[in-house]
């Protein structure tokens, strides 16, 4: 894999060799600075103040402060050449991390997306902008030296390339001992998030020394990887002295043979310069710089981009989808599968699913409902691979959940929807290895609602700046980047929220038309529940499975949550119960009521009561007052 970055890499930067290419024309700004930061004093002592020229020497020194002026400028622009390679690099990462997180289900995505990628991101700004000025500056230094003397050249030339030498090859050896101590770190890291919520249990059963032998091990393990990974700052140190300081000296020791071989007094100080202003500040940051921040960057790379992974041109998902058609099977199991699911957030926590079983044969249309925080979408996390169940299987189309088969047989659109920097194109064929013909794309924006998005934005080549998008344009796009996959099953956690009722029926009845498809809605309106085939109501161990009218009548819980999805008139202002509900509590006080002294005023407080001659009609109550 290691020997794959390099040639990715090239590649990366062939593609965009306009930028590199203005990124080298504004660079030569900093050689003609290097050039005159010693050739300038050089004269100014040669052909001004030593010779009795003062007017010159000023204006040779005047030079040398435009030649930084102007290097100035060239610094600023060529900020903006290096975010034009630094930005897709960030974005085909973040792709990649969301593509292996959520259709892979890598629990270390989240890490990846939050601070893997933006590592690399900012190290590759880093080391572009580091090598760049080595490179430019080194060119500058050394034409100047050549033009001051040729001599000098043989002073600075050899340890200036033996420091280069000798740090050049500790790159290798110090990005695999970088990886061994971020894997121990995260060894360790693990195994503490493990024993740590478990340390009263650890302390019942008398396993204190056992655990601690254990942790000890991942700690020495992490103590002997940071070591060797130190040591090699002192090699660091020693290219440093090497490239940068032993200059110095030599050119001090060598000035007497220097001055005698005809080298004038001007261009031994412009030499120093060269050195002390130029080389050694420009070495000094290519050895901290790529030392440290090149090895870095080479081990994020090689686990963001793992091998076997999709290639560097691999686009975006914020869904878990398919790569390749499922291939076909003489008999077809059920497209889900759950059998005995149990799942808690944590070892001690009261479990969210529980003895959950649930079989959806192919074609099915499920809508899922229930209360806010009772497991809807970690019920699709399970189906998707996210979350491991603590008990129980999960299958889709007969395969284990967290398999590669089930991988192409599912496609997850969650409630935000991820849409990336590119072409409209782009974005909806990610999850398709092969070319999409413009036809079947323009009938699946059709199919789904994208189609006055698409006009929109220019058609499919048109550009989509996610910033400018609405929530539910994102989610369009998403919704049409799924449909296109070859995934059967399809599971709408919220993917529709923003949408209005008709966008959503529009794109609900897309995904239960797709020949052969099953489709999984977590539904917040009520209509979605009347489309589906069937409905789980989850409610803790109340969960009841059947058709909409099925559960109208058998479900007092799901009848409440029909009637609070009930839209009210607005002429009128209605509870959203009706009168004498399933319970027998009337939810509105009124004249006539029965009562016992003590009746409960349905829309006061928690605990008011009604008093006599409280009613609308300031009668009092039966046998009172």
């Amino acid at each position: 894999m290691t020997g794959r970055l390099p040639g990715r890499g090239v590649r990366f930067l062939r593609a965009r060799w306009r930028v590199v290419v203005r990124l080298g024309l504004w660079s030569v700004l900093e050689t003609g600075q290097s050039f005159l930061i010693g050739y300038a004093p050089a004269r100014a002592l040669d052909d001004g103040f030593l010779a009795g020229r003062t007017a010159t020497g000023l204006a040779w020194l005047g030079v040398a402060g435009l030649g930084v002026v102007v290097g100035a400028i060239g610094t600023a622009r060529v900020y903006a050449a290096v975010a034009a390679l630094v930005e897709p690099l960030r974005d085909r990462l973040v792709r990649r991390v969301v593509d292996r997180g959520v259709r892979e289900a890598d629990r270390g995505a989240l890490s990846g997306l939050t601070q893997q990628v933006e590592i690399a991101r900012d190290t590759f700004a880093g080391l572009v902008m580091v090598s760049r000025s080595f490179v430019f500056t080194c060119v500058g230094a050394l034409a100047g030296l050549f033009s001051l003397a040729p001599l000098l050249l043989l002073v600075v030339l050899p340890p200036l390339a033996a420091g280069i030498g000798l740090f050049a090859a500790t790159l290798r050896p110090l990005a695999r001992r970088q990886e061994v101590f971020l894997a121990a770190d995260e060894a360790l890291a693990d195994r503490l998030g493990a024993v740590c919520p478990g340390l009263r249990d650890i302390t019942a059963t008398g396993a204190q020394e056992r655990m601690a032998a254990d942790v000890g091990r991942l700690v020495d393990a992490e103590e002997r990887a940071a070591r060797s990974l130190a040591r090699f700052g002192v090699v660091r140190v020693a290219a440093l002295a090497l490239g940068g300081q032993l200059p110095i000296v030599l050119l001090l020791a060598t000035a007497p043979w220097l001055l005698k071989q005809g080298v004038t007094t001007g261009a031994l100080v412009g030499a120093l310069s060269y050195v002390t202003q130029s080389l050694l500040p420009a070495l000094h940051n290519l050895v901290h710089g790529l030392g440290t921040s090149g090895s870095r960057l080479t081990v994020v790379l090689r686990r963001l981009a793992p091998e076997g992974g999709r290639g560097a041109g691999a686009g975006p998902s914020d869904e878990s989808g398919a790569a390749e058609p499922p291939a076909p099977t003489s008999t077809r199991p059920p497209a889900l599968a759950l059998s005995s699911v149990t799942f808690a957030y944590g070892p001690t926590a009261v479990p969210v699913i529980e003895g959950l079983d649930l079989t959806l044969p192919a074609g099915s249309h499920l809508a899922v409902v229930g209360p806010s925080g009772i497991g809807k979408s970690t019920l699709t996390a399970l189906v998707a691979g996210l979350l491991e169940p603590r008990g129980g299987t999960v299958r889709v189309a007969g395969e284990p959940v967290r398999g590669a088969g089930a991988l192409a047989r599912r496609v997850l659109i969650p409630q935000e929807a991820y849409v990336f920097t590119g072409t409209l194109a782009e974005n909806l064929a990610h999850l398709r290895p092969d070319p999409v013909p413009e036809a079947e794309l323009l009938a699946a924006a059709e199919a789904v609602g994208l189609l006055p998005l698409l006009e929109a934005l220019g058609g499919p080549e048109g550009r989509v700046d996610p910033a400018a998008l609405s929530a539910g344009e994102r989610q369009l796009i998403a919704l049409t980047r799924a449909h296109l996959s070859h995934a059967p099953l399809a599971l709408l956690d919220e993917a529709t929220c923003h949408l209005d009722p008709r966008a959503e029926e529009r794109a609900e009845r897309a995904f239960a038309a797709r020949p052969g498809g099953t489709l999984i809605v977590v539904a917040h309106r009520i209509t979605s529940a009347r489309r589906a085939d069937r409905v789980l109501m989850m409610d803790g161990r109340d969960t009841a499975y059947g058709t909409h009218d099925e559960l109208v009548r058998c479900s007092a819980r799901y009848r409440e949550l029909v009637g609070a999805w009930a839209p009210v008139p607005h002429e009128r202002s209605d509870p959203s119960l009706a009168l004498r509900d399933p319970d027998g509590v009337d939810a509105v006080a009124g004249a006539g009521l029965a009562g016992d002294g003590r009746h409960v005023v349905a829309h006061g407080p928690v605990g008011q009561v009604q008093t006599p001659r409280d009613l609308g009609d300031g009668r009092p109550f039966r046998g009172e007052g």
